[in-house]
């Protein structure tokens, strides 16, 4: 199996880049979702992004992955593990889980096998697709054809943190925390409200109109697919140097400030555009810190808030028969108006 199209060597698409690296520096911003044309690099970034990830720290023989620092959101076997002498940990790559649009409810969520527990009194459980995507990102290609009872599934595992498979009386809950990504494309079907809201980021990607960058593109591309490592080789101080730049932003994430004023801001923008709720706001202010963050920066300024607010707003306009200008350019023209030029 050949290694990920590395992270950096992506041409073009910076909102989309960016997007997962704010994500990659704070996975509770929620996810994001990318819509857009075919071909232009969606499933490419997600999974250079998790193979430029350093890599976690995972309990000897869990199934789901769990964190030894974070004992307080251990599975059961994991807390069995502890009492009976303790854990031992390793490093692990971060996952990425393909969510198929055919899959079944047991695919995703586990299966239970109801024979042995009842035959034998044991438990026996198979982890689905959630389990494996624990502390991972989940990607859903073409989103908005997801069914519905799935969509409830994810609802309800995004907004808990935790997966529980109940059959027939028997229970079985583990951790399922992951960052969702969401490609597709909007003229082949509209996302569940529901779920659109869940997703903490929204980028629209576009096929590039410029021949030098269409150029650049297939060159890289061909570049890759005819020598997949040595390829991988050229770009690998630039990926270890992006590397070290999530590593720092994640280091530095709880102490960088956001003032009265950029809340203010925050709001002020939300109520401009009629965002409904206020998980705009909180959502815009997480993924300014931690862009400033990642930018090595000590507090939130307007130019963080300004960079990230297509990102954070697009998605949750309502819409507005007397304007018909996309939601992009409606929230620009919100930034025009509150920053200035």
């Amino acid at each position: 199996m050949s290694q990920p199209f590395p992270f950096s060597a992506i041409v073009g698409q910076d909102e989309m880049k960016l997007a997962l690296l704010i994500g990659a520096v704070d996975p509770t911003i929620g996810g994001v979702l990318v819509f857009g044309d075919r071909g232009t690099g969606k499933s490419t970034a997600v999974r250079a992004l998790a193979a430029l990830l350093p890599p976690m720290r995972v309990i000897v023989g869990c199934r789901y992955g769990c964190d030894p620092a974070a004992q307080g959101s251990w599975c059961d076997e994991c807390r069995m593990r502890h009492a009976k002498g303790g854990v031992r940990s390793h490093a692990a790559p971060v996952p990425v889980v393909d969510l198929p649009l055919g899959a079944t409810e047991d695919r995703v969520v586990g299966a239970l096998d109801l024979e042995r527990a009842l035959t034998l009194g044991v438990k026996a459980f198979e982890p689905g697709l959630l389990a494996r995507a624990h502390r991972g990102f989940l990607y859903i290609d073409e989103v908005n054809l997801l069914e519905d009872h799935l969509v409830d599934l994810l609802l309800d595992v995004a907004a808990s943190g935790e997966n529980v498979v109940e059959r027939e009386g028997l229970s079985v809950r583990h951790p399922a925390r992951f960052v969702l990504v969401g490609s597709g494309n909007p003229e082949e079907g509209e996302l569940r409200p529901q779920l659109l809201d869940r997703f903490g980021l929204s980028v629209e990607v576009k096929t590039p109109m410029d021949l030098p960058t269409r150029i650049e593109v297939v060159r890289r591309r061909d570049d890759y697919e005819r020598d997949p490592a040595g390829f991988v080789a050229r770009w690998k101080r630039d990926d270890a140097k992006l590397r070290r730049r999530i590593e720092a932003g994640r280091a530095r994430l709880a102490a960088v400030k956001v003032a009265e004023a950029a809340i203010r801001r925050a709001a002020e923008l939300c109520m401009s555009l009629g965002t409904d709720g206020l998980r705009g706001e909180l959502t815009l202010i997480r993924a300014a810190r931690a862009f400033a963050s990642l930018e090595g920066d000590a507090e939130v300024a307007d130019t963080h808030l300004r960079r990230v607010a297509p990102t954070a707003l697009r998605h949750r306009l309502r819409r507005n028969p007397l304007d018909d200008s996309g939601s992009s350019t409606r929230v620009e023209r919100a930034i025009q108006e509150l920053f200035g030029a």
